[in-house]
């Protein structure tokens, strides 16, 4: 089950880590390389200027809510078992419970240094953990195709995880155009995930993560390249929520 809320158009799943684990669970066995979305804020407000990301978005099989913000929203709207689900931690619960089951993992985004790095740190924190493969791909536009030699190399290896590390949309947009020429388990795009549990970059604290303070610690961290994303994108979502508040029927 995949309980919605929505949120300016956008379909948020009502769900928390433990939920969302589950849910992953059922797309391994299901494994139609189904894919899973994590949307903070900036991606909700991207879904406003762009109606193909608000459809790419909108198909994902689960969009947990990333960012203090979304949570809040839902659970105004009623959805009490809401909690953040974000990128990072999904990323190392589903890993720490894939070891009892026998998962298999491919990590498909990130530098090479940055994955060497993920997949030592993992290892080391659970030594029966299944990495099959993983890839750090050449920059590439939003919707440019992926090789094919990479897809046959996932295709073979069959994983039941493939983890997305591109950043969004791009990570989005790539899910959704090579869903059909996977085979794997299920997507999971997670942003920023493989750098933080890496060390390549330095995650908030705790503190500010749960009072909705990390997109300024980040800011502060990479103020050159985040700097449009949350100062206009965090303005731009408090003002289309003022907007649909009063003219609920003008999303965009």
């Amino acid at each position: 089950m995949n309980e919605q809320f929505d949120i300016l158009g956008v379909k948020i799943s009502a769900t928390n880590l433990a939920d969302s684990c589950d849910f992953i669970e059922n797309k391994i066995r299901a494994h139609d390389s189904s894919y899973i979305c994590i949307a903070p804020v900036a991606t909700i407000v991207d879904c406003q200027k762009d109606h193909e990301y608000l459809e790419v978005i909108n198909n994902a099989s689960m969009t947990t809510p990333d960012g203090m913000p979304v949570v809040w929203l839902g659970k105004f709207k009623g959805y009490k078992q809401v909690s953040r689900t974000y990128g990072p931690d999904l990323l190392d619960r589903f890993c720490r419970l894939g070891c009892s089951r026998g998962y298999s993992h491919y990590f498909y985004g990130g530098t090479q240094k940055t994955n060497q790095l993920l997949e030592k740190k993992l290892k080391e924190k659970y030594p029966e953990i299944n990495i099959v493969g993983r890839y750090a791909p050449p920059f590439r536009k939003i919707k440019e195709e992926e090789s094919f030699e990479i897809l046959e190399q996932i295709n073979t290896l069959k994983p039941d995880v493939l983890w997305v590390g591109l950043g969004s949309p791009k990570q989005d947009f790539w899910m959704a155009q090579h869903q059909k020429l996977l085979d794997v388990g299920v997507m999971i795009g997670v942003g920023a995930a493989f750098d933080f549990i890496a060390g390549t970059k330095k995650q908030a604290p705790v503190w500010m993560q749960k009072t909705g303070l990390e997109w300024l610690f980040r800011l502060f961290s990479e103020p050159k390249r985040l700097w449009k994303r949350y100062l206009i994108g965090n303005s731009l979502f408090i003002l289309y929520l003022i907007r649909n508040f009063f003219n609920p029927s003008k999303i965009k």
